[in-house]
C-alpha cells in the first residue's frame, strides 16, 4: 500500500497504533437522492484505523495488527456491503440520536462509523481496553471520510 499521511486526532494516550488495509466491495445507496450511487457499483476502499491506549497486553501489543485486519478485511473484501444486513440497511437503528433508517445506508460515512463500532466492540473485550479513536476511509482517489467516535464517559 502506498504510504499515506492521515489527519491526526489529539489524545493523551501513551500508545497510538495505525493499521492500513484495503478491501474491494460493492454497494448501493437505496435512495433517489443518491443519484448514480443508487445503482450497484464497487470500490477499492482504503482504510486506516487508529487505536490508542495506555497499557500493552500480555504479548506486548496494544492490539495485534492481524486482529484488526481480520475484523475488517476478512468481513468486507469481495462482497456487497448491503448484504451485511446486520450492519447496513434502512430498517436498522444504530442507537445514535436523531437516527433514521437512512443512517445505516452503506455510505462512506456510515461504513467508516460501522468500522469504528466493530473495532471498538472487539477492543472492549481486551483486558488493556484500548480505544478506536479514528477511522479514515477512502472510497475513491478523490473522496474520503474521517470518523472520530466521541469518547464515552465510561471509558475516560
Amino acid at each position: 500500500m502506498m504510504q499515506q499521511i492521515y489527519p491526526q486526532t489529539p489524545h493523551d494516550y501513551c500508545y497510538e497504533l495505525n493499521k492500513d488495509m484495503h478491501f474491494a466491495a460493492a454497494h448501493y445507496i437505496p435512495t433517489e437522492e443518491a443519484g448514480k450511487c443508487a445503482r450497484l457499483h464497487g470500490h477499492t476502499y482504503f482504510v486506516n484505523v487508529t487505536i490508542a491506549g495506555d497499557e500493552l497486553d500480555e504479548s506486548g501489543f496494544l492490539v495485534n495488527f492481524s486482529d484488526i485486519k481480520k475484523l475488517i478485511h476478512d468481513r468486507f473484501d469481495h462482497g456487497c456491503l448491503n448484504e451485511h444486513t446486520e450492519l447496513f440497511g434502512p430498517a436498522l437503528s444504530s442507537g445514535h440520536s436523531n437516527d433514521t433508517g437512512s443512517a445505516r445506508f452503506p455510505t462512506t460515512e456510515v461504513v467508516a462509523r460501522t468500522i469504528a463500532e466493530l473495532v471498538q466492540t472487539y477492543l472492549d473485550g481486551r483486558p488493556n481496553r484500548p480505544r478506536c479513536i479514528q477511522v479514515y476511509l477512502r472510497e475513491t482517489p478523490t473522496s474520503y471520510v474521517v470518523y472520530r467516535p466521541r469518547r464515552a464517559a465510561d471509558h475516560d
